[in-house]
């Protein structure tokens, strides 16, 4: 059985305000040539997308917790897709950056959208891994079995990961969380985004079929589908599997 992948021992914190309430962001690397990679957390959940920050040791990379969830501050209320992206907005407006990557995992693809859209001059290009809500997964009884199917991938370690942001968040957050990602549509969304896309899949992803990936790529301006062995959370799998075309992006931006 392959082991967890192992942990970034070293990082900076730093916090920002938005109107939403505190952010933490954890900052892995140095600038570099390359524009600097922000990375939204997942569903609830952050600290499991350390490692593939890590893996991203060419440029410098930040990893931001939305308002409410693992390291930020209390948001004001529960906030939906859009609030997110508002506080997302408003962090790369405050962090003094050239023009970023901004990614996003799971459910963290629909607010980096969203703040993709809203900040043309802050982003670069886009990249989102694994993204969500397919289609055949728009209920919460969908969501969740195909959710178990994909969970019955081996991931030693993952749960173990989760269990303290899962407790921070709380039950009732975690069914706000879902149901306000379920409304949203992401295929809507990277319509407005402006520059490159990339969209990145487990080719044993059970919550997002190809054909819906592709359809993303294709509604964008300038989209790109790349598939990567692994399931739904192939960056814990593989921290290493987005490096290549994420930097293959990188150096296109960094010489236009």
């Amino acid at each position: 059985m392959v082991d967890a992948p192992e942990q970034p021992d070293e990082y900076l914190v730093r916090f920002t305000d938005t109107r939403y309430g505190r952010m933490r962001s954890r900052v892995l690397g140095t600038p570099g040539g390359a524009p600097p990679v922000v990375t939204v957390m997942g569903m609830a959940v952050s600290d499991y997308l350390l490692p593939a920050q890590a893996a991203l040791s060419w440029t410098q990379t930040h990893l931001l917790d939305l308002p409410g969830l693992a390291g930020s501050g209390e948001a004001p209320h529960r906030l939906e897709v859009s609030e997110y992206a508002d506080a997302v907005a408003d962090w790369l407006r405050d962090n003094d950056l050239p023009p970023v990557i901004l990614a996003g995992h799971s459910s963290g693809t629909q607010v980096a959208a969203h703040a993709a859209a809203a900040c043309p001059d802050r982003v670069a290009a886009t990249v989102l891994a694994s993204p969500t809500v397919d289609p055949k997964a728009r209920s919460v009884p969908r969501a969740l079995y195909y959710w178990r199917r994909d969970s019955a991938y081996p991931m030693p370690g993952l749960e173990e990961s989760h269990r303290p942001e899962w407790r921070r968040a709380g039950f009732r957050q975690l069914v706000h969380l879902m149901r306000a990602h379920l409304r949203d549509r992401l295929e809507e969304t990277v319509q407005r985004i402006h520059g490159p896309l990339l969209v990145l899949m487990g080719q044993q992803d059970k919550l997002c079929t190809e054909r819906w990936a592709r359809d993303l790529a294709d509604r964008a301006e300038n989209g790109r589908l790349v598939t990567v062995p692994g399931p739904h959370t192939f960056l814990w799998k593989d921290p290493s599997s987005w490096s290549a075309p994420v930097r293959e992006l990188a150096v296109r931006e960094a010489v236009r």
